[in-house]
């Protein structure tokens, strides 16, 4: 107990000297930026746990593309489960005067069987629990689209060739919790009335699910028949699997989040390195009395062990107290991405952010640490004696605990190695290249007066030190600047690059009788006639007459993709927008060819090849046909375009509908209204509308990025804090020594402005050189778009590094200028 008495009163006074602050604050930056991104996947995960089977709809769901199998409901009877059914696709609701699209629901009189629908008389009326669905003839909307249509309760809309009145305003359902995939209102109707709706046609993109619900043992037993008998197309969801979009798109922001503290978690270790180091130092003295003093090198090691275990134990409550506290903040910028009130976090995160805190101080802080057991008594009367320096090795631990780290957040092999790679060059070349800054920076001072020499000169005695201020700094301006000024730039650029006259509508479900009276639709309003494409939807089952295996596909979208059906579509001739890359696009006369044209993106995910044979399964028709061709397709145009076309007679007479895209101006919308009137059948996507929401939903997303990356910042002033520190015994002797020689105050505060500006224009200049990179790779390389270059980007850059590095230099070192230089030569504390 004494040992520990000893122990703690050593971390309060170092804690009160100052010696042991920085060291505490990169530990809390760390651990509260690992704790608040924990906590915030943590609640939402405790909303999808905690009423899993509510938002599932039932125990048990099979989810598929076509009708669900005789055999599978008979299966469901026979074991005398609940069973309930919903079939859901996006079509056009329409008034006498708008149009809007919606999200269709048609729900058996048994959904849902588990949770309950909510209803409300009015938009802004309560609501109440419902404990059965719309009646038919009826249909309940989300009040979205009451204000698209302009209408209210009791009006009468029309869905398809069905005219069906509006009974309630629907406000929640209970496997529909998460909306944030939904970019149209929801319309709940009654499955009677589906087939008179007549929206269920050829080419309709319809989702079909069965819910089921019952006994353990029953269930047990469907899940198992239903397994061994599901098709392509079709998956089995259970409460664990609730929400699976849901949550696999948590588990991707979890992780880009993740990633994104981590950034700081680096820094904050580079931190704790630096820190420990100039601690060890100062502690040399205290270490070499006590020595003389009997204590054995084993008592020293206890006492610093306990000493920096008490640390990290107030830095990982303090830290996770600032974690939950911010968390709040991340869920209020990410409302539009939760949409359900979520349950208080456990204490899961919070431990995951203590075992950070303790991993750092083990990997970085321990290092130095046992070097103090070593300092030899001798040091009381001759000072230069002390330890020898410690070299990178030294950080084995360490770094290896970052590794872990990464692949821990990462949750993937890949993905690690790939964040591991580009850190590492980042890291090594923004080091090299701050190096080479300096000795630029150094030549050039000669044209400078006496005190900005010799700031310049400083820069270039202490480099090593310099250069990890001017990394660490302009690591976390880049990210700032990456997230902000060039993010924008790219969505600008992204919108800049559309022509004026792009497609902003798309029609689907048009039917061959229907092509005719659509083109004359069209010529009667003077809107210029668009091409109409057929559309056919086939699934992909052989390649070269091998069965498709999904589950052997390496890429997840690849398995995405081959797993749904795909829209086939038939030409005789290629468009000017598809570029052919690869074999030879038939002749425009060519008849009864049984060849396929693919989209080269989709032909690499499935590694598939010119020569190779492909077989689809259309409405159970099997078309083989060979590749003959590659294209690359403009997909960010906007038009129609398809993965793979046939050739002439392979799929003409299979059945189809056709689709369409068209510009429609702004003060012409009403136009899309008649549309829909004229063809009740038709589907019209605003894809403006629809991008809109895509885009706010990636906004939010950003804002919570930039918001984990403050944490990023702070530890990157945190290092720059600390790379000061290290050298301030130094800065505090030479102050002394040249006021003795006769430097005034002014002097030397000039002398370490100029050193401070060097630091903060050159991690400026840095950010801005890797921000801008950035922009230009993502531009050019992953949305093939011309870069334009920001001069607002190095401006901002340089402002927030030579005001920061200005600030927490100038306040680090006040010290320097107010010592007496008579108290550091003898070598006295202030």
């Amino acid at each position: 107990m004494a040992t520990v008495r000893l122990a703690l009163r050593m971390l309060l006074r170092d804690l009160r000297a100052g010696d042991l602050r920085v060291l505490l604050a990169a530990l809390l930056v760390a651990v509260a930026s690992v704790a608040t991104v924990g906590f915030f996947t943590d609640r939402v995960r405790g909303a999808l746990n905690g009423e899993a089977a509510r938002l599932l709809g039932g125990d048990l769901a099979l989810v598929a593309d076509n009708t669900i199998p005789q055999k599978i409901l008979a299966e469901a009877a026979r074991l005398r489960l609940e069973t309930a059914t919903t079939v859901t696709f996006p079509s056009m609701v329409s008034t006498a005067q708008d149009a809007a699209l919606g999200e269709i629901k048609a729900v058996s009189d048994t959904y849902p069987l588990r949770g309950k629908l909510r209803t409300a008389p009015g938009p802004e009326a309560p609501d109440s629990e419902q404990t059965g669905v719309p009646k038919p003839g009826t249909v309940w909307v989300g009040d979205r689209l009451l204000a698209k249509l302009n209408v209210r309760v009791g009006d009468a809309i029309q869905l398809g060739n069905k005219q069906l009145t509006i009974a309630a305003v629907l406000t929640k359902e209970p496997d529909n919790a998460f909306d944030y995939f939904n970019v149209a209102p929801r319309v709940l109707i009654n499955s009677a009335d589906l087939s008179a709706t007549g929206l269920v046609q050829p080419g309709s993109r319809l989702r079909y699910r069965l819910l089921v619900a019952g006994d353990a043992a029953p269930l047990k037993a469907f899940q198992q028949f239903a397994q061994a008998n599901l098709a392509r197309g079709q998956r089995l969801e259970d409460v664990r699997d609730a929400r699976s979009e849901v949550r696999s798109a948590l588990e991707r922001a979890e992780q880009f989040l993740g990633l994104a503290s981590l950034l700081s978690v680096i820094l904050a270790a580079v931190g704790v390195a630096m820190a420990s180091q100039r601690f060890m130092q100062r502690e040399l003295d205290t270490c070499a009395v006590l020595r003389c003093l009997g204590a054995s090198q084993g008592t020293l090691l206890r006492l610093y062990l306990i000493e920096f275990t008490l640390l990290g134990i107030i830095a990982g409550v303090l830290g996770s107290a600032i974690g939950f506290a911010a968390q709040f903040a991340l869920v209020k910028l990410l409302a539009g991405f939760v949409g359900v009130a979520l349950p208080l976090p456990t204490l899961v995160p919070a431990v995951q952010a203590f075992v950070v805190g303790a991993l750092l101080l083990a990997g970085f802080a321990l290092p130095p640490l046992l070097r103090l057991k070593s300092v030899p008594t001798l040091r009381v009367i001759r000072r230069e004696l002390g330890v020898a320096p410690l070299s990178l090795t030294a950080y084995v631990l360490g770094f290896a605990v970052i590794a872990a780290l990464l692949y821990w957040k990462a949750g993937d092999a890949k993905i690690w190695a790939v964040v591991m790679l580009g850190i590492g060059a980042c890291l090594l070349s923004s080091a090299l290249l701050g190096w080479l800054m300096i000795t630029l920076l150094a030549r050039l001072r000669g044209g400078a007066g006496m005190s900005f020499r010799y700031g310049l000169a400083s820069l270039r005695r202490r480099r090593a030190t310099s250069v990890t201020q001017i990394v660490a700094l302009g690591l976390g301006i880049m990210a700032l600047l990456i997230l902000t000024l060039v993010r924008g730039d790219l969505m600008n650029a992204w919108r800049n690059n559309l022509p004026a006259d792009a497609p902003n509508r798309f029609v689907v479900n048009i039917q061959p009788d229907q092509l005719n009276p659509v083109r004359e639709f069209f010529t009667t309003r003077e809107i210029k006639t668009p091409d109409l494409y057929p559309m056919i939807r086939g699934r992909l089952i052989a390649i070269n007459n091998k069965p498709m295996v999904v589950e052997g596909l390496q890429d997840e979208s690849a398995r995405r993709r081959a797993e749904r059906e795909f829209n086939l579509s038939f030409a005789r001739q290629n468009r000017a927008d598809n570029l052919i890359v690869a074999g030879r696009w038939w002749s425009a006369d060519a008849q009864g060819l049984k060849e396929f044209s693919v989209e080269e993106g989709i032909a690499k995910a499935l590694d598939i090849k010119i020569g190779d044979t492909l077989t689809y399964n259309v409405a159970g028709t099997s078309v083989t046909g060979k590749v003959s061709n590659l294209r690359k397709v403009e997909w960010d145009s906007f038009k129609v375009n398809f993965f793979v076309i046939g050739s002439p007679g392979l799929l003409d007479q299979l059945p189809a509908s056709y689709v369409t895209s068209f510009n429609l101006p702004h003060s012409r919308e009403a136009i899309a209204n008649e549309l829909v009137r004229a063809f009740p059948n038709l589907t019209v996507i605003d894809v403006g509308a629809i991008l809109d929401q895509v885009r706010g939903i990636a906004d939010q997303v950003s804002r919570a990025v930039e918001f984990v990356f403050v944490f990023t910042l702070a530890a990157g002033l945190i290092v720059l804090y600390a790379a000061i520190l290290a050298s301030q015994d130094e800065r505090i002797y030479e102050a002394a020594v040249m006021r003795t020689l006769g430097a005034r105050r002014r002097q030397l505060l000039l002398a370490q402005l100029a050193e401070f500006l060097a630091i903060g224009l050159l991690a400026g200049c840095l950010a801005a050189i890797f921000a801008s990179a950035v922009g230009f790779a993502v531009s050019v390389k992953i949305l093939n778009l011309n870069y334009v270059f920001n001069g607002w980007v190095p401006a901002i850059g340089v402002v927030l590094g030579t005001l920061g590095v200005v600030i927490a230099g100038l306040s680090a070192t006040r010290a320097t200028l107010n010592r007496p230089p008579l108290q550091t030569i003898r070598g006295l504390d202030a």
